[in-house]
């Protein structure tokens, strides 16, 4: 399981994207992905990009810039989410509150938590599925995201974050589930 503590949930979801960062071949990088026209390379360009945005919309934390993503994928992510673990293991960003204008007020490290790390959660099945890779999710994860999410259903939908919902059978694996709830097909092969 997963720690639910936003800083270690985070280093533990990060580092196992991570390993899958790492475990690309330098020829896989432009391996078609589970999400339409992404090359594994986009996946962590994804993750890089939107959040430093996302933070400065909600606060005035800002994430210094690191390698480009099309130079050196590796170097991206590793340089990207030590800076966002800096920031949850850093006590003084504890209680600032993150002020989004199409959200609720949350404080930072739950903003980080609700928003993003569980974004990168469900991007390393992308990554490893693209790659060759153990697509291996923590059950017990899939199974509170999706719990979590489908009373939100045609909100997530509406917002373009998640594709058309791909149906799997209602005894099918956590994983399954959760990936055919964000609009992936469980059986994509490249």
């Amino acid at each position: 399981m997963i720690p639910a503590e936003p800083a270690e949930e985070h280093r533990t979801v990060a580092g196992v994207f991570g390993e899958k960062v790492r475990g690309v071949g330098a020829d896989g990088w432009d391996a078609p992905t589970p999400v339409a026209e992404w090359r594994a390379r986009d996946v962590v360009r994804h993750l890089v990009e939107w959040f430093p945005a996302f933070l400065a919309d909600g606060s005035d934390l800002r994430l210094a810039a690191g390698p480009d993503v099309d130079a050196d994928p590796v170097a991206a992510w590793e340089h990207h989410a030590a800076g966002v673990q800096a920031l949850l293991d850093d006590p003084a960003t504890a209680d600032v509150v993150f002020d989004h204008p199409r959200l609720p007020l949350l404080h930072l490290p739950q903003a980080i938590s609700q928003f993003y790390t569980g974004d990168v959660f469900m991007h390393t099945w992308d990554l490893a599925r693209a790659t060759g890779q153990d697509d291996t999710l923590d059950a017990e994860r899939c199974r509170v995201m999706v719990e979590g999410m489908a009373p939100l259903d045609e909100m997530l939908r509406q917002s373009g974050q998640y594709g058309a919902r791909v149906p799997v059978p209602e005894d099918a694996p956590w994983q399954d589930r959760l990936v055919g709830f964000i609009g992936r097909d469980p059986s994509w092969r490249p």
